[in-house]
């Protein structure tokens, strides 16, 4: 599967409590996510909504959106914290069997993975390819760490 032996119905709960009761994990996807109601319209020639109506209403909106984003974030934060769990299997693994720290090939087409990703999920293929070179980076410093451990800084 996706997620790390034994991990996956541990995950899929705390992501289903970080969304909460009224958003669905396929929901959370962009192509999936149900619209934004529409802003109820302002008519000038008869007004009918006072300012403070507007803005309870913009208020209102702000913070059903922000709430998503933040359940969002959260997800995302979560989703990391499973990602590094495997790379770090990966690093003692490699550090095991005397395997380098970085593989730039598999690196090389999880970036053209990542960007074609975006781009179906109409997300900056750029922006995506930095996040993973970020994330990368991180990983890679996490396996130069786990092999100094199981060899000794002089192996």
């Amino acid at each position: 599967g996706r997620f790390l032996p034994g991990f996956e119905d541990e995950f899929l709960a705390d992501l289903d409590r970080i969304l909460g009761p009224r958003v669905k994990r396929e929901d959370v996807h962009g192509d999936n996510a149900p619209p934004s109601p529409t802003p109820r319209p302002v008519r000038l020639s008869s007004l009918t909504m006072t300012t403070s109506d507007i803005d309870e209403y913009a208020t209102a909106e702000l913070n059903r959106l922000r709430e998503s984003i933040d359940n969002i974030d959260a997800a995302v934060v979560h989703m990391l914290a499973e990602r590094f769990k495997a790379t770090q299997q990966v690093g003692h693994l490699k550090a095991a069997h005397h395997l380098p720290p970085a593989d730039p090939a598999r690196e090389a087409r999880q970036i053209a993975r990542l960007r074609q990703l975006a781009e179906s999920a109409r997300l900056d293929p750029a922006f995506a390819e930095k996040l993973l070179n970020f994330i990368v980076a991180e990983v890679i410093r996490h396996h130069e760490r786990i092999a100094e451990e199981t060899t000794g800084p002089d192996a």
